[in-house]
């Protein structure tokens, strides 16, 4: 796929991801891995909503700027995913309101943020990751996202919002909406002691649909 096109791909998600509210303000990032080891990634205070393909930061292998805006602050959470999920070529961040509220709630589990509930959550987003609190730009959330060892395309960082990898930008852009999706499920049935799928239907769900699951026994029942 050409650079330009790649540059509209994120141009045109971002902007969907902006007009159904579920990244405010400047806030969210995206970034795409590049054959030559370089990416293409959002810049800094850009809204998602209006940005221009001609102005994405473009970095090359060392992550030095070569063209368009400065790069997002959140460069480092990125460098950290890339490195340890060596299949991923774009990562997306949002801001997404259900995911954050979640993010806050006294009772998740760090290694498995939601309970089983649907299968397209399983089927995009898989498990979802707590990394405790840092600062937006903090550089102790690397070490953070590698003590996952790559486990987990999709994490929650706490009081701040998703970071999901995928293989390509669709992949991770669905697998994030998937996870605010669910989120919005958990907080509308919080408390109504819901059905979610059995270890035995999550294991058919694995076993047909390939997914692999960092924690097989890591599910709420």
């Amino acid at each position: 796929m050409t650079e330009t096109k790649l540059r509209d791909d994120i141009c045109r998600f971002g902007r969907s991801l902006f007009e159904r509210g579920l990244t405010p303000g400047s806030s969210g990032n995206i970034s795409l891995r590049l054959d030559d080891g370089g990416w293409l990634v959002t810049p800094t205070n850009a809204s998602l909503g209006f940005l221009d393909p001609a102005r994405i930061s473009r970095l090359d292998a060392q992550g030095r700027l070569t063209s368009g805006d400065a790069p997002t602050k959140e460069i480092p959470l990125h460098t950290a995913l890339y490195q340890t999920r060596a299949e991923a070529r774009a990562i997306v961040h949002l801001h997404s309101t259900h995911a954050v509220a979640l993010s806050m709630l006294p009772e998740i589990d760090s290694k498995a943020v939601l309970p089983p509930m649907t299968p397209y959550y399983l089927m995009r987003a898989g498990q979802t990751a707590l990394v405790s609190y840092h600062r937006p730009g903090d550089p102790a959330v690397v070490a953070a996202i590698k003590g996952l060892a790559g486990r987990y395309s999709s994490v929650l960082l706490a009081n701040h919002g998703p970071v999901v990898a995928g293989e390509t930008l669709e992949a991770a852009v669905f697998a994030t909406e998937e996870l605010e999706e669910t989120a919005k499920l958990y907080l509308l049935l919080r408390g109504l002691n819901p059905r979610y799928l059995s270890p035995e239907q999550v294991a058919d769900l694995v076993r047909v649909f390939g997914i692999s699951l960092p924690e097989q026994d890591g599910h709420h029942h």
